[in-house]
């Protein structure tokens, strides 16, 4: 992302020319930042036997999946349908772990007919795929009792989430796999989304290498995702170095006790795609209230969800008009919803600082290539947006969008 002579350009193109070919609106993904997150977290950790997996469902779009793959990296997958894309992109069934939450039987049979490795979420599932899959490999979710992440609803570890075995449950984990002769070769934790303090998550792996040590046969201990990204302006990246660095001293003290070099996995999402991606919207309306001056654009909750659902800020550029004075303005989306504002908190409306705002301006919705698309929907029936990926001044079209005819699909009448 970069400005030229007043113009917001992603992938070394203008939000103007991308609107105008391929219409709002438009999610936009730069391949670069992709390739460059990745590349940060993998040298960071100097412990030599890593694997990187992506959390697909923070973007599942077959190119972007296709990018990280190409960098080496691994699927963290969370239903089938996430399986079923990760093959279908290249990805081997090795390279995937399937980690679901209440699942069905017919879902675990499907995953480990397709040669995936199951990451069991509770007891009760061990013991459904003990009774279908005896004498197998299988890695265990551990919740450590720690959760950490921006809003409530992405902590995934504690004694309020709903994942994983509790920690002090190690001896009936023994016990139901030692009845299905279950040979347990990873452990794994995650305890939430869009951290930005390196001691939360060391905190949180010493939880799972204690537990870790009650198994004696494991390949691999998996720490999960949960590295966040600075959305908000005085928010600052994580230090992905001294990240790095810790964990893997923490790992290799680990291993030297444990006796045998497993391998170090974690798996973000966020941090790889969210500062990739975009959506760009069109400018249709402007209108006052005696309070506020609102911005009308062509989208809203049906296509980035994240500021309703967790007062989540996303900063908004206005990428036809980047450097004019600044005004105080509400941007609201088109969907008939009074709490549809792009430019909220928890308890409602929040006036934004941006540049003049005109009719049919482009305005660029950042950090948006995580938990975008994957969570949009054609509610109010509107149809899905397209999607772009932009490399060195190329942008190629990697989702078509939806039309009308679309929401009638796979109806009956």
């Amino acid at each position: 992302m970069e400005v030229k002579g007043n113009k917001l350009y992603l992938g070394g193109v203008s939000a103007d020319d991308l609107a105008e070919g391929y219409g709002t609106p438009l999610y936009v993904y730069e391949e670069e930042k992709i390739r460059e997150q990745y590349r940060k977290l993998f040298e960071s950790l100097s412990w030599p036997k890593k694997r990187i997996l992506y959390a697909c469902k923070a973007n599942t779009n077959i190119a972007v999946m296709q990018i990280l793959k190409e960098e080496g990296c691994g699927i963290d997958a969370v239903s089938p349908g996430e399986v079923f894309i990760a093959l279908k992109a290249g990805f081997k069934p090795e390279d995937i772990l399937f980690t679901g939450n209440s699942v069905r039987d017919d879902e675990m049979d499907y995953v480990v007919k397709k040669g995936v490795l199951v990451n069991i979420d509770s007891l009760d599932q061990l013991e459904r795929y003990g009774k279908m899959f005896p004498g197998t490999e299988i890695s265990i979710r551990i919740n450590p009792d720690v959760g950490a992440g921006y809003h409530s609803h992405i902590i995934t570890g504690g004694p309020e989430s709903k994942f994983g075995i509790y920690y002090d449950r190690v001896e009936e984990i023994k016990k139901i796999s030692d009845r299905y002769n279950l040979e347990i070769i990873g452990v794994h934790s995650h305890i939430g989304s869009g951290i930005l303090n390196i001691e939360d998550y060391i905190k949180a792996m010493k939880v799972v290498i204690k537990t870790a040590r009650d198994f004696k046969n494991l390949e691999f201990v998996d720490f999960g995702g949960g590295i966040g990204i600075p959305y908000k302006p005085d928010e600052r990246e994580i230090d992905i170095r001294g990240f790095g660095e810790r964990a893997s001293q923490l790992f290799s003290e680990f291993c030297r006790e444990y006796g045998k070099e497993l391998r170090l996995m974690l798996e973000p999402g966020k941090y790889l795609v969210g500062q990739a991606g975009f959506l760009l919207t069109r400018v249709n309306t402007l209108k006052e209230t005696p309070k506020y001056r609102f911005v009308g654009t062509d989208t809203g909750f049906n296509h980035l969800i994240r500021p309703i659902l967790y007062g989540a800020y996303h900063e908004i550029i206005n990428g036809s008009n980047v450097d004019d004075a600044k005004v105080s303005v509400v941007i609201a989306g088109n969907v008939c919803e009074s709490g549809e504002v792009l430019t909220r908190d928890e308890k409602g409306p929040v006036e934004r600082r941006i540049s003049r705002v005109r009719n049919g301006d482009i305005l660029v919705i950042c950090n948006a290539g995580a938990y975008g698309f994957s969570q949009a929907s054609t509610y109010n029936s509107r149809p899905l947006p397209a999607e772009v990926l932009v490399k060195n001044g190329k942008p190629k079209l990697i989702r078509k969008r939806g039309r009308i005819e679309d929401l009638l699909k796979d109806q009956i009448y």
